[in-house]
């Protein structure tokens, strides 16, 4: 038996009469590149929010390590292991890429309410805070405001904010949205590095089918809240029911 790390049990989201996330459930292996696709307002966004706890369901549970984190708030999960990003780049523009990712590894640290003593306390956190930008491929630009570095940059110093607290699970929530063509090779080649480095559970929600299909371990494929179908990437590519509600024959086998 696969050891699963995460599981969502009948999960349901309704928005006055609009149900985002409909009894929902999925496992995720402990190891596992594991992505959610389908069309816009399928519901997968919702559902990374049930599942860290930005959201609070309306009815089912969420399992992690076998541990019920179904109404633990965002910090509460963070703390047992889950990290995530977002759609949109979450960073503090005006701090450096080393000073985001150094607030990062204290917020998660034992000193997470001790923001205003010198920097000078906090040596391990700029260690550890150089050391994941020397990971992410950002060393030559630890100096940089992070407003100024490039979307592609943003994205990868975002990891490396997801990294500071060496989570178990990672929450990928369109890692490639807004990049360049160019740039998601290089993107992908380091969430690549990422998981095999660390060990890493990764959960991925991405619109790039190409990166999908190359990645992922296992996929799940929602549509109007609901699952459609889950697999293999090539049990997936060959499904007709996904073909036609989604794929439209583009990875036809």
């Amino acid at each position: 038996m696969p050891d699963i790390l995460l599981e969502t049990r009948d999960l349901r989201k309704a928005f006055g009469a609009l149900v985002a996330v409909d009894d929902v459930s999925i496992q995720v292996e402990a190891g596992a590149i594991h992505s959610i696709i389908g069309p816009n307002g399928a519901g997968k966004t919702t559902l990374f929010n049930l599942i860290s706890g930005t959201l609070e369901p309306t009815s089912g549970r969420v399992i992690f390590k076998g541990k019920d984190i179904t109404r633990l708030p965002p910090y509460r999960s963070a703390h047992l292991g889950i990290g995530r990003s977002f759609q949109i780049t979450n960073l503090f523009p005006n701090l450096t890429a080393l000073e985001n990712v150094r607030l990062a590894c204290q917020a998660l640290g034992r000193d997470n309410f001790r923001f205003l003593r010198p920097a000078s306390h906090f040596q391990q956190y700029e260690r550890r805070a150089w050391a994941i930008l020397q990971q992410v491929g950002l060393l030559e630009r630890a100096l940089m405001p992070a407003r100024v570095l490039p979307h592609g940059d943003q994205r990868k110093l975002e990891l490396g904010i997801i990294l500071a607290g060496d989570p178990e699970l990672m929450l990928l929530d369109e890692p490639t949205a807004g990049m360049a063509a160019e740039q998601v090779p290089e993107l992908m080649a380091l969430i690549r590095q990422v998981h095999g480095a660390g060990n890493k559970t990764i959960l991925l929600v991405e619109h790039n089918m190409n990166v999908v299909m190359n990645i992922s371990h296992r996929i799940t494929v929602m549509h109007q809240g609901r699952v459609l179908a889950e697999g293999t990437p090539a049990e997936i590519a060959a499904n007709g029911e996904v073909q036609s509600a989604y794929l439209g024959g583009l990875y036809e086998l």
